[in-house]
C-alpha cells in the first residue's frame, strides 16, 4: 500500500469540497509547470473543456476506436498514466462542437502531461486533442505547451468524492487478484 492510503481511512466514503480556482490557496503546491491540481478523495484528474475545429467530430469517434483496438490489442498500453478513469464528452452549445476531457488518475499532474506526452511521442499514436482550437502544435517537443493549453481550459471541479478514497488503481487490481485468488482457492475446497 502507499504511504498515502497508510493515512487515509479507505474504508470510509470521503467527499472533499474544492475551493473556486481549483486549488487549495494557503497550500498551493507549486510543480514544474506551475501549480499542482490537488490530490482529493477520487485522486488526481483535471477536466477540460475546449472547443473542437469546425468538421473535425468525427476524428474523435475515429481516435475512439484507436484507443478501444489498441487497449483490446495491448490492455497495458496506458499502463505509465496510473489511471483510474477517462471520460470524453462531445457536446453542442449554440452550434458548435466542444470536447469535455476528464481524466482521473494516480500521479500529479506534471509528471502525468510528461507521462502522455513520452507515450504518444514513442507510440505514433497522436492525441485527439490535436482536432481542438489553440492545440499547440509543438506539444510533442514542449510538454509546457500543453501544460498551458489544459491550464487555460481547465474547468476545476468544486467537489470531489470517493467511495474508497485514496486508494490507488495498483491497489484496486491487487485487491481484486487477492479476491479472485481467494474465490479460486475456495471453489476447489468444496
Amino acid at each position: 500500500m502507499s504511504s498515502e492510503s497508510k493515512t487515509q481511512d479507505w474504508t470510509k466514503p470521503a467527499a472533499m469540497a474544492v475551493p473556486k480556482g481549483g486549488y487549495f490557496q494557503e497550500k498551493v503546491e507549486q510543480g514544474r509547470y506551475g501549480p499542482i491540481f490537488p490530490k482529493t478523495p477520487a485522486s488526481y484528474g483535471f477536466s477540460i473543456v475546449a472547443k473542437v475545429i469546425p468538421g473535425r467530430e468525427e476524428k474523435f469517434y475515429e481516435h475512439a476506436r484507436t484507443i478501444e483496438k489498441t487497449i483490446a490489442e495491448q490492455p497495458d498500453a496506458l499502463a505509465v498514466l496510473k489511471l483510474h478513469y477517462l471520460r470524453w464528452l462531445l457536446f453542442p452549445i449554440k452550434g458548435e462542437t466542444y470536447f469535455m476531457y476528464q481524466g482521473i488518475f494516480d500521479t500529479d499532474f506534471d509528471k502525468y502531461t510528461e507521462d502522455a506526452v513520452t507515450l504518444f511521442s514513442a507510440t505514433g499514436i497522436t492525441t485527439v486533442f490535436e482536432n481542438l482550437e489553440g492545440f499547440p502544435k509543438d506539444w510533442k517537443t514542449h510538454p509546457a505547451s500543453f501544460v498551458t493549453f489544459v491550464r487555460e481550459h481547465q474547468c476545476p471541479s468544486f467537489l470531489e468524492y470517493g467511495e474508497y478514497p485514496f486508494v490507488s488503481a495498483d491497489e484496486v487490481k491487487k485487491a481484486l487478484k487477492l479476491k479472485a485468488t481467494f474465490s479460486t482457492m475456495l471453489d476447489q475446497m468444496q
